[in-house]
């Protein structure tokens, strides 16, 4: 079975990504565990928390692997504890969020069960930029004016 891509358009050239990025999305658990919460801290930051209780630092891991940020934990089993009563799983779990061009993770921290993962927005200009129209010959053409094309328009012979 074909699958209809919404990234066909000829007048989206380069994107790609964009595409495979949806397929991750598509491809992630729907497991709610652990549950987390996203905010916007400012205009450029925000804040990813996860409640991990139970979780010490070494036991979580913070990746990023191609603009995917990927959150892991995994506790460590206490062979030497008997337990009477086992309420509490040692559960481990992996929560994955892409993340767009330019997003960068600027810290992680663990605070009362709850992990926080930090991510920043640089603030970027519009880029406008004129490129050169080379002609034939090699060197660059600027090309008449909109008043020399007009011009140049109304000199011509009709061909009616």
């Amino acid at each position: 079975m074909t699958r209809l891509s919404l990234f066909n358009s000829p007048l989206l050239l380069g994107f790609e990504q964009f595409e495979q990025a949806l397929d991750r999305i598509s491809k992630t658990s729907s497991d709610g565990y652990p549950p987390y919460n996203v905010e916007q801290v400012d205009k450029h930051r925000l804040r990813i928390t996860l409640a991990v209780a139970g979780f010490g630092a070494d036991d979580l891991r913070v990746q990023i692997q191609d603009n995917q940020l990927v959150i892991g934990g995994k506790q460590r089993d206490d062979k030497d504890k008997v337990y009477l009563h086992r309420g509490i799983a040692a559960r481990q779990f992996q929560r994955s969020f892409v993340l767009a061009d330019g997003i960068e993770v600027s810290g992680a921290s663990l605070d009362n069960g709850l992990l926080h993962i930090d991510l920043a927005r640089p603030v970027s200009e519009p880029d406008v930029r004129t490129v050169p129209i080379e002609t034939r010959g090699g060197e660059a053409a600027r090309g008449p004016t909109i008043e020399g094309r007009i011009a140049s328009r109304d000199d011509a012979p009709d061909h009616d």
